[in-house]
């Protein structure tokens, strides 16, 4: 596997995998939310990705967009855990590991701000 040096990367393929063992929990009426919220977590993923690859003076866009989608993802986690389709256990580990990548996102905006 490909280590990537990029931390916020790293974190959100832990996400990833950690929600992947999580998700089979749904049942299959909820298989919508599931799937948005796997779709939701591989757009952030790539909004990284193409932030990372732009001029800084382009990533802002990105960035707030990455920022939109782990709020949402946020809901979907806060709903399901609501539903009961997850534990509070789980719900608070992906929700702590969700915080941390929002951080650095924040972080990582506001380094480039100052480099401006």
């Amino acid at each position: 596997m490909n280590e990537d040096k990029f931390k916020i990367i790293r974190s959100l393929k832990d996400f990833i995998i950690l929600i992947d063992t999580i998700i089979i929990n749904y049942l299959k009426k909820e298989y919508e939310l599931r799937n948005r919220l796997v779709y939701d977590i591989y757009q952030v993923l790539e909004y990284i990705y193409e932030a990372n690859y732009q001029d800084i003076k382009d990533r802002k866009n990105l960035q707030i967009k990455a920022i939109m989608k782990l709020n949402i993802i946020d809901f979907y986690i806060e709903y399901s855990y609501k539903k009961k389709i997850i534990s509070e256990k789980q719900a608070y580990q992906l929700s702590s590991k969700l915080l941390n990548i929002n951080k650095m996102i924040y972080k990582w905006m506001h380094y480039e701000k100052c480099k401006n």
